[in-house]
Protein backbone atom coordinates (compact mmCIF):
# COMPACT_ATOMS: atom_id res chain seq x y z
CA UNK A 1 0.00 0.00 0.00
CA UNK A 2 1.30 3.46 -0.74
CA UNK A 3 1.41 6.20 1.70
CA UNK A 4 2.77 9.35 2.27
CA UNK A 5 2.41 10.69 5.28
CA UNK A 6 2.96 14.69 6.05
CA UNK A 7 3.59 16.33 9.21
CA UNK A 8 5.29 19.11 10.97
CA UNK A 9 2.90 21.61 10.58
CA UNK A 10 1.57 24.00 13.23
CA UNK A 11 0.69 27.68 14.66
CA UNK A 12 3.84 30.05 14.61
CA UNK A 13 4.44 33.46 14.37
CA UNK A 14 4.70 35.83 11.25
CA UNK A 15 8.83 35.59 10.73
CA UNK A 16 8.91 31.99 12.25
CA UNK A 17 10.01 28.94 10.93
CA UNK A 18 7.79 25.08 10.53
CA UNK A 19 10.09 21.99 9.08
CA UNK A 20 7.40 19.88 7.19
CA UNK A 21 8.39 15.95 6.64
CA UNK A 22 6.47 13.46 4.04
CA UNK A 23 7.94 9.97 4.94
CA UNK A 24 7.01 7.73 2.18
CA UNK A 25 6.01 3.95 1.61
CA UNK A 26 5.13 1.38 -0.92
CA UNK A 27 6.80 2.32 -3.90
CA UNK A 28 10.70 2.81 -5.38
CA UNK A 29 11.73 6.40 -3.46
CA UNK A 30 14.52 6.50 -6.06
CA UNK A 31 12.23 6.21 -9.08
CA UNK A 32 10.42 9.58 -7.86
CA UNK A 33 10.30 13.25 -7.23
CA UNK A 34 8.43 14.57 -4.38
CA UNK A 35 6.69 17.76 -4.17
CA UNK A 36 4.75 19.87 -2.07
CA UNK A 37 1.66 21.79 -2.34
CA UNK A 38 -0.52 23.89 -0.75
CA UNK A 39 -4.30 25.04 -0.66
CA UNK A 40 -5.36 27.94 1.38
CA UNK A 41 -9.16 28.03 1.82
CA UNK A 42 -11.20 29.51 -0.81
CA UNK A 43 -8.28 29.29 -3.59
CA UNK A 44 -6.69 27.07 -6.40
CA UNK A 45 -4.18 24.28 -4.96
CA UNK A 46 -0.50 25.63 -5.99
CA UNK A 47 2.84 23.93 -6.30
CA UNK A 48 5.90 25.49 -3.46
CA UNK A 49 8.66 22.97 -4.13
CA UNK A 50 10.04 19.39 -5.27
CA UNK A 51 12.92 17.21 -5.11
CA UNK A 52 13.59 14.09 -7.33
CA UNK A 53 15.04 11.27 -4.95
CA UNK A 54 17.33 9.44 -8.02
CA UNK A 55 19.00 12.59 -8.37
CA UNK A 56 18.91 15.17 -5.70
CA UNK A 57 17.16 18.03 -8.20
CA UNK A 58 14.91 20.69 -6.62
CA UNK A 59 12.94 23.53 -7.93
CA UNK A 60 11.31 25.92 -5.75
CA UNK A 61 8.67 28.16 -7.08
CA UNK A 62 9.84 32.05 -7.10
CA UNK A 63 7.36 33.06 -4.23
CA UNK A 64 9.82 30.70 -2.27
CA UNK A 65 13.13 31.04 -3.28
CA UNK A 66 15.72 31.80 -0.04
CA UNK A 67 12.68 30.88 2.38
CA UNK A 68 12.20 27.69 1.76
CA UNK A 69 14.28 24.42 1.14
CA UNK A 70 13.72 21.17 0.26
CA UNK A 71 15.67 18.06 1.42
CA UNK A 72 15.60 14.60 1.43
CA UNK A 73 17.00 11.54 3.62
CA UNK A 74 16.30 8.61 1.30
CA UNK A 75 17.69 6.20 3.99
CA UNK A 76 14.40 6.97 5.82
CA UNK A 77 12.44 7.72 2.50
CA UNK A 78 11.82 11.16 3.87
CA UNK A 79 11.18 14.62 2.01
CA UNK A 80 11.84 18.07 4.29
CA UNK A 81 10.40 21.30 3.58
CA UNK A 82 12.28 23.82 6.17
CA UNK A 83 10.10 26.95 5.97
CA UNK A 84 11.67 30.23 7.72
CA UNK A 85 10.55 33.99 7.23
CA UNK A 86 7.13 32.44 6.88
CA UNK A 87 4.34 35.26 5.83
CA UNK A 88 0.73 35.30 6.99
CA UNK A 89 0.18 34.39 2.96
CA UNK A 90 2.25 30.76 3.69
CA UNK A 91 -0.95 29.90 5.48
CA UNK A 92 -2.64 26.60 3.59
CA UNK A 93 -2.54 23.48 4.47
CA UNK A 94 0.48 21.89 2.75
CA UNK A 95 0.46 18.29 0.84
CA UNK A 96 3.08 16.29 -0.23
CA UNK A 97 2.76 14.16 -3.56
CA UNK A 98 4.38 12.04 -5.72
CA UNK A 99 5.57 11.39 -9.59
CA UNK A 100 7.55 9.26 -11.18
CA UNK A 101 10.73 10.86 -13.15
CA UNK A 102 13.78 9.91 -14.58
CA UNK A 103 15.28 13.15 -13.85
CA UNK A 104 13.84 16.37 -12.80
CA UNK A 105 11.03 17.55 -10.87
CA UNK A 106 8.08 19.57 -11.83
CA UNK A 107 5.12 20.95 -8.89
CA UNK A 108 2.32 20.19 -11.53
CA UNK A 109 -0.75 18.26 -9.92
CA UNK A 110 -1.69 16.96 -12.72
CA UNK A 111 1.67 14.69 -12.66
CA UNK A 112 0.99 13.11 -9.57
CA UNK A 113 0.46 9.49 -9.19
CA UNK A 114 0.40 9.78 -5.39
CA UNK A 115 -0.81 12.51 -2.62
CA UNK A 116 -0.51 12.67 1.53
CA UNK A 117 -3.48 14.27 3.30
CA UNK A 118 -1.45 17.47 3.86
CA UNK A 119 -0.72 19.02 7.21
CA UNK A 120 -1.70 22.10 8.61
CA UNK A 121 0.08 25.76 8.62
CA UNK A 122 -0.88 28.81 9.72
CA UNK A 123 1.22 31.87 10.20
CA UNK A 124 -0.16 34.63 12.38
CA UNK A 125 0.12 38.44 11.90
Amino acid sequence: EVQLQASGGGLVQAGGSLRLSCTASGFTFDDYAISWFRQAPGKAREGVSCISMGHGRTFHKDFVKGRFTISSDNAKNTVYLQMNSLKPEDTARYYCAAEPTTSGCHVDPLGMDYWGKGTQVTVSS
